[in-house]
């Protein structure tokens, strides 16, 4: 049994607790790390590279299990966790991209992180918790690793941050930020905003930074207690000879900058991996491909700090703060509700925006339960090769995908219309159809023009730009709009979207152990500038939200009384389902009364709006209207005036004279024109098919007779098969399948 190590600490009036030695002891490293009742098992395993993978090869692994937080998975035949969620996917890549610089650039061992959700409270979050074990799981391995690290989650509004907020606190910011750091440096930012001013955002980073010291020092003195010894490597300047070594470089940096400045031919990942691919076969016999690719990765690098730093010349001979040409052209798919080709420099991409009824956002199921997604932001590369000129096998969206699309869609959220404004459920699909950098900037822009396209009537217009990085010990050089060579060789990828009143998303990682806030400040700056130069261009082309599309479901709103839903809804949905079946319209519920009824024609809606609204309609004395004859009974007709509801015809009110038999006047099915005689205070109605001359009076006000055949003789709240009026829950009516917003004629509700 290893020794256990436990240290706690207060964060926020939380106490959260590290321990080592009782769990997973065959792992290099592994910490049970405590967060009030939300409990992460991280793992450090490690072991050596038989194969080069042309980079570090750490991976991290996010782990939600549907136990931590008391649930079994509503699918009806799986119920074991299968895929990661995309929620677990974003959390995993936001400690890949906070760790991965933090370890050495020649060291090559296999690196395995895996945090495994065990229990979660509701209250404290597990992302959070999951970095502080990963970085003192690491602290305390033998992985070598410019430690420690920190994550802090920064919540602001009102003027007022928050730091490591409750789960609960997080939708009601302004801003949200995860900042990871170091001592000394910020090596990961994440954001999203609700067009939060720059100098906010900053001042956020800056806070969080200082905020992260504490754990920093906190999980120091848990790896001085139980940290293990190092482990050592050999730098490619140390394993290979010096002669040897120099003519490598000599040859690379031939082809390398004859390759970079080539402006016939734009570089692609593939070129670099092709001339890593030559060298490594000539120098087969004295150089292993891990070293020739440290050789060519170096030299690269080396290449570029010269031309940026020292020459102030960018490989397409750019300005370094200069936006790469950008063509837009909207409305170029016929059938589509929306869409829009936007393209800057070697990078383009095109984005399709689908509209529908509410019942058609996503339900997300996983270890927190269920919620539903109205936006929904899809990012296509991986299935799309020819973007950078390859061929490639097809398949599913890679994690990349994943990371890029929700990028684009943080940077949307905060400026669509609220579902008062649009009752819509929205789609947005961006294809890469050429990546030269920044696919997932060009598709925020991309996105927000066929969301104009589509009628989308967004609060202000997104666009999107990268900003890299290339700096010695003595200064550095913030650059816009990076292109590919840039991004590969260069130092940071800051990706920033914002609108003109401020910024809505942030995703910034460096090839750095961290950057500085001269650096941050300045890439703010540079972006700013860069959005509002891409937002003109992007309002020449399409200024304003168009009509919505003749092919898009046009949604008209009505509303009736909580109490009501269950009336429209009918028993097992026979009401509601009547509508729809009559008319061919969607009808949507909210719990509060809302109703809204889509279709792409407009004569289904109106027909189906007249139906609800008919339904819970309050006749008065007076009114004449056309009804259908539902039933008869010896001493009168029922008549159908609105959906559900019902009046009774007296034989004294159907004809001028006496009639004996109701049969003689009327029949099941007969349309006939009636009036309303009297509406009593259990709202029955009693009608007359008499009028002018004709009619009388004196028998006008008769009591009603008792129904027959399980039908309430007058309307309110009766339906029909001799069920209990709504709100008497003892009878035939059932409500369970309500729950949240769900749609009828397009599928169940649930909860």
């Amino acid at each position: 049994m290893s020794k256990v190590v436990t240290k706690e600490i207060d964060l926020h009036g939380r106490k959260l607790v590290l321990e080592t030695g009782k769990l997973a002891q065959a792992a290099d490293a592994a910490v049970l790390a405590r967060w009030g009742e939300t409990v992460v098992l991280c793992t450090v395993a490690t072991q050596p590279l038989k194969e080069d993978r042309g980079y570090f090869p750490l991976s991290v692994e996010y782990v939600e299990k549907y136990y931590a937080g008391g649930r079994i998975t509503a699918q009806k035949f799986i119920k074991r966790e299968t895929r990661p969620s995309d929620a677990a996917v974003l959390a995993g890549r936001a400690i890949d991209r906070s760790i991965r610089p933090l370890f050495p650039k020649d060291f090559r061992n296999e690196v395995q992180i895996v945090i495994s959700v065990l229990s979660y409270d509701g209250v404290n979050d597990p992302t959070t918790l999951g970095f502080v074990g990963s970085a003192a799981a690491l602290a305390i391995s033998s992985v070598p690793f410019a430690g420690p690290v920190n994550l802090v989650r920064v919540g602001h509004k009102e003027g007022k941050y928050t730091f490591d907020p409750e789960i609960s606190e997080l939708e009601s910011f302004d801003l949200a930020l995860l900042v990871a750091s170091t001592a000394e440096k910020v090596v990961m930012i994440e954001a999203e905003g609700k067009e939060t001013p720059d100098e906010v955002v900053l001042e956020g980073i800056k806070k969080a930074h200082k905020e992260s010291q504490k754990m920093i020092a906190f999980i120091s003195e848990f790896a001085k207690e139980a940290g293990k010894e190092k482990q050592t490597y050999t730098t490619v300047a140390e394993a290979v000879d010096e002669k040897l070594l120099k003519e490598v470089k000599e040859e690379a940096r031939t082809r390398i900058e004859a390759a970079l400045f080539d402006t016939a031919h734009p570089w692609h990942e593939a070129t670099g991996d092709m001339i890593k691919s030559e060298l490594a076969a000539k120098y087969a016999e004295t150089l292993d491909a891990q070293m020739v690719s440290s050789i060519f990765d170096k030299v690269a690098k080396e290449i570029m700090n010269d031309s940026i730093l020292n020459k102030g010349k960018r490989v397409d001979g750019r300005a370094m703060d200069e936006v790469r040409p950008i063509s837009i052209e909207t409305g170029i798919l016929p059938r589509t509700h929306g869409s829009a080709v936007f393209q800057r420099g070697g990078t383009q991409v095109l984005s399709i925006a689908t509209l529908g009824p509410l019942s058609l956002s996503q339900t997300l199921e996983g270890m927190t339960g269920e919620s539903t997604k109205r936006y929904m932001h899809h990012y296509n590369m991986g299935i799309n090769p020819f973007s950078t000129g390859e061929a490639k096998k097809i398949g599913s969206p890679n994690r990349r995908d994943i990371g890029h699309g929700a990028l684009a869609e943080k940077a949307i959220l905060g400026v669509l219309p609220s579902t008062e404004e649009f009752p819509y459920a929205i789609r947005v699909v961006s294809e890469v159809l050429a990546a030269n950098a920044s696919t997932s900037m060009a598709s925020a822009c991309a996105s927000t023009l066929a969301l104009l396209n589509a009628g989308v009537p967004l609060k202000n217009p997104v666009a999107g730009i990268a900003m890299g990085l290339l700096s010695n010990e003595e200064k550095f050089q913030v650059i816009t709009d990076m292109q590919a060579t840039e991004d590969f060789y260069g130092e940071m990828d800051f990706k920033v979207t914002g609108t003109v009143k401020g910024i809505t998303a942030i995703q910034m990682d460096t090839k750095l152990q961290g950057l500085t806030f001269a650096i941050i400040e300045e890439a703010l700056k540079q972006g700013k500038h860069a959005r509002e130069f891409i937002l003109e261009k992007m309002h020449e082309a399409e200024p304003k939200a168009g009509e919505i599309s003749k092919y898009a479901p046009k949604i008209e709103i009505t509303h009736i009384k909580p109490e009501e839903i269950g009336m429209l809804i009918g028993p097992g949905g026979k009401n509601i389902n009547g509508i729809i079946a009559r008319t061919g319209a969607q009808i949507d519920i909210e719990d509060d009364g809302t109703v809204m009824v889509s279709s792409t024609d407009d004569e289904a809606i109106a027909k189906a709006l007249g139906e609800v609204e008919g339904m819970f309609k309050t006749f008065e004395v007076g009114e004449v209207m056309e009804g259908t004859v539902v039933r008869l009974a010896p001493f009168g007709a029922f008549v159908e005036i609105a959906p559900g509801k019902d009046g009774l015809v007296h034989v004294s009110q159907m004809a001028p004279g006496h009639v004996e038999n109701p049969e003689d006047i009327v029949s099941e099915g007969q349309k006939v024109k009636v009036r309303v005689t009297n509406v009593d205070q259990q709202g029955k109605i009693g009608l007359s098919m008499l009028f002018g001359e004709d009619m009388k009076p004196e028998s006008e006000g008769k009591p009603s007779r008792g129904g027959f055949g399980g039908r309430r003789e007058f309307g309110g709240d009766r339906d029909r098969g001799g069920r209990r009026p709504f709100g008497n829950r003892s009878g035939g009516f059932d409500r369970g399948d309500r729950g949240g917003r769900g749609g009828f004629g397009g599928g169940r509700r649930g909860r």
